[in-house]
């Protein structure tokens, strides 16, 4: 009888060494032996970005190949609304997630607690401003039309509210815009100041498909047609937007990220438009994180 109580507890003995073991390693094969979370290898060296072409996609390829530590990474490519849902899954489940991100955007109205990382090389620039270009010679066809899109001004905060409150309605952002135009009438006064009546003269906006160039261009739009002109907004492919105003196939745009976004489509085109200078100061990109990801800077990653 001793002998098997002393076989029996050497069996035991033997079992208890595995549980320790296997207690003493982790199921998350990103969390190092100092607990910390292996925030590169949880992401899976991936970024994930919105279409192909977009500014902010060209300066994240762009990074990759300039920061050493982002040796071997990748950028998802796919549409903002796949990366949005993406960023929306992770924050539910507090998961670490890179995403490309970029003010005025209804992400930070949705989710507060994100952070931008230091990007120390400037790989994505300062603050911007987004700009607004004319044809050249819409002073002289329609100087009020010139004058009133050269006085259009607003703030990030105004079009981050629009763009949240169709993603949070689901009401089309042409007319969300329409409502904020009879909302802030004394902003429209002051962009029509010393502007005669359009009396139907037709203008046509260039725009990108992306929710904030379509929030600027509709409200001018409504604003316009609210001072006696006939507006249309015609959404295309960035490059497109250059390329339409530089031709003079369309009249304008309020669409021009500077000094860097859009800069290839900006030098490629500017001595065949006119910059009016900026209609909105404050924009930016870059890589975006959640806050309760403890890293502050694209030079916190590692390198696959």
């Amino acid at each position: 009888m001793m002998k098997k109580v002393k076989g029996l507890g050497f069996i035991l003995s033997i079992l208890a060494v595995f549980l320790l073991a296997a207690c003493g390693g982790s199921d998350d094969e990103s969390t190092g032996e100092d607990g910390e979370t292996n925030y590169s290898e949880a992401v899976d060296y991936t970024i994930i970005g919105i279409e192909p072409g977009a500014g902010i996609s060209v300066a994240t390829e762009n990074a990759l190949e300039e920061y050493e530590n982002l040796d071997g990474w990748d950028v998802e490519m796919s549409s903002t609304g796949a990366m949005m849902s993406e960023l929306g899954t992770a924050i539910e489940n507090e998961e670490p997630i890179v995403i490309t991100g970029w003010n005025p955007h209804w992400m930070f109205a949705l989710y507060p607690d994100m952070k931008y990382l230091e990007d120390p090389q400037e790989i994505y620039g300062g603050e911007e401003t987004l700009n607004s270009l004319a044809r050249l010679g819409l002073g002289d066809d329609n100087p009020d039309a010139y004058q009133f899109i050269d006085q259009f001004e607003w703030e990030v905060e105004d079009m981050e509210e629009i763009m949240y409150e169709a993603e949070e309605t689901g009401e089309d952002i042409e007319d969300v815009a329409v409502q904020w135009v009879e909302d802030n009438q004394d902003r429209v006064d002051a962009w029509a100041e010393g502007v005669n009546e359009g009396n139907g003269a037709e203008i046509e906006l260039a725009s990108t498909p992306w929710d904030s160039e379509r929030a600027s261009s509709n409200v001018v739009k409504a604003a316009m047609e609210q001072h006696g002109f006939e507006v249309t907004v015609t959404e295309v492919d960035v490059a497109v937007v250059f390329e339409s105003v530089a031709s003079g196939d369309v009249d304008a745009t309020l669409a021009a990220w500077l000094p860097l976004t859009h800069s290839e489509f900006y030098e490629a085109n500017q001595d065949n438009f006119e910059d009016l200078g900026p209609n909105l100061e404050g924009a930016k990109i870059g890589l975006v994180v959640p806050e309760y990801m403890d890293i502050d800077s694209i030079e916190d990653l590692e390198a696959n």
